[in-house]
């Protein structure tokens, strides 16, 4: 039976970027659907009734949902490919841990950066700069997260690179000389075609938030 993948996606989101790069390292052909979250399709209403939100990844016609979950999902499914989990329990353990991290802090810091002013920007800049460093320490001396290999964090955490430039114009903040090691580890990924075909330009990203900025009305 042919495998039949299909993507709900919208171009900027970090989340959707991650299953990108996840199915292009993995090597696996999928067809991508661009949705528009201000009209949000009969499909992706219908596959993901709960929380009615991108990304979703259908296979064969069953719907997943979560970026965290989907990638594990690809990872388990084309396991003949080379994993982006580690089979040690412990050190799968410590992946998740790490990529739940990401997940709870970054977007959410991000988003305060480039939507707050004042003491809630410096506060929220502050706070994302020391989880940027925490990420530093766990990366260690490693090329990447999952050691000498792409693994499950560096899937998860690349995104954001793409969403810098945007958090640094808006918050006049200097990432790469607050976290360097980190920078220079984004710029390894990137040079693996998975990940530079999955993310867009940093400046289009920021042009889409500052739409984004006129439409909420935040100067």
């Amino acid at each position: 039976m042919a495998e039949e993948v299909v993507l709900l996606d919208f171009w900027p989101s970090p989340f959707g970027m991650r299953v990108r790069v996840a199915l292009t390292e993995k090597g696996i052909k999928y067809e991508y659907k661009e949705e528009d979250l201000r009209n949000k399709s009969a499909l992706l209403l219908h596959m993901n009734p709960i929380h009615k939100k991108i990304p979703v990844l259908i296979h064969n016609g069953k719907p997943v949902s979560e970026s965290l979950i989907q990638i594990q999902y690809i990872d388990e499914t084309w396991n003949d490919k080379s994993p982006l989990l580690p089979s040690d329990p412990y050190r799968k353990a410590i992946a998740r841990f790490w990529a739940d991290f990401v997940d709870k802090k970054i977007y959410d810091l991000g988003r305060k950066i480039w939507t707050t002013k004042g003491e809630e920007q410096e506060a929220a800049k502050k706070e994302f700069v020391e989880c940027l460093k925490l990420l530093e320490v766990e990366l260690g001396d490693k090329p990447y997260f999952g050691g000498e290999n792409l693994g499950y964090v560096d899937v998860v955490l690349v995104p954001f690179y793409s969403w810098f430039y945007t958090y640094e114009k808006c918050g006049n903040v200097g990432i790469e000389a607050e976290c360097p090691k980190l920078i220079a580890w984004a710029k390894r990924c990137l040079q693996k075609e998975s990940v530079s075909k999955s993310l867009p330009d940093q400046e289009k990203v920021y042009g889409f938030v500052l739409q984004m900025k006129k439409f909420l009305g935040i100067e």
